[in-house]
Parts: C-alpha cells; structure tokens; sequence
C-alpha cells in the first residue's frame, strides 16, 4: 500500500468534500477503501439509536454509502449546510474542520454542530474516517418532547 502525496490527500478530501454536497451516497462511497476505520466520538450506548441510525462506527464502503443515505433521510435537505473553515494536510492524513448546520426531519428542529474529521487517504481512497462533533446538538434536535 502506498503512502498519499499531500497534494494526492488534498485532492481526494477536497473530491469527497464536493461529493458529499452533491448529495450522492454511491458516488461518495466510491472514495473510500473496501475496508475502511470508521469512528465516531459519541458515547457508544448511544449508537444507532433509532433518531439517529448514521450514528456509529463503519468498516466498509457500502457502509459508507449507508451512512450517506441515513443522514440524509434523517434531516431536511433544504436545510442543510457546511461550513468548511480549514483543511490540513500532513502527508496522507487530513484534518477537516468546520461546522454543520441542519435541520432534523423527525423534529423540525435546526441545529449547528461543529466538527473535526480526521481522515487517512492511501492508494487515492479515504481508509481512515473518524468524526469529532458536538453530539450534545444533534442528540438535542432529535429528542422527542417526552423525553
């Protein structure tokens, strides 16, 4: 396996960055390695908790597009956008930070998140995808009135 020349690990974030606005779970799947170390900082009990499926670790690339299609069917598409403030590159691995601003479809509640994706790019596809964000927003905008 090949280590990614930084202007290599730029180009595929900045590819995926543009799918992902694109919107297209299968065209965004295809830059990630057929195994791939998916995180995401989130207390564990909480993962894939019916308000929010996309919620937890990964390995593969249909995973991936999995992850694409539920964090879509889950928020407002007219209501959703990105803000990305930095990218940093070190050889193969990225640092992406920013903040997400949507709108939860089971709520109607908006939220902003700010996060830090860390990736690992090798052989021109993503292997490494780990998420840091502000569950507490999104945990929030999911909650039922009851709860």
């Amino acid at each position: 396996m090949s280590i990614a020349a930084p202007a290599n690990t730029r180009t595929v974030v900045e590819e995926l960055l543009r799918r992902i606005g694109q919107g297209d779970p299968e065209r965004i799947s295809e830059l990630y390695a057929e195994q791939v170390d998916w995180k995401l900082d989130w207390p564990e009990a909480e993962h894939g908790r019916t308000a929010t499926p996309w919620i937890r670790h990964r390995s593969t690339r249909a995973d991936a597009a999995s992850h694409y299609r539920e964090l879509a069917e889950c928020h407002i598409p007219e209501h959703v956008a990105t803000e990305v403030e930095r990218i940093l590159i070190d050889g193969n691995e990225a640092v992406v930070l920013g903040e997400i601003r949507q709108t939860a479809r089971r709520t109607g509640r908006a939220y902003r998140a700010r996060f830090a994706w860390h990736l690992t790019v090798e052989d021109d596809l993503v292997t490494r995808h780990h998420v840091y964000e502000d569950s507490l927003a999104v945990a929030q905008a999911f909650e039922s009135e009851s709860q």
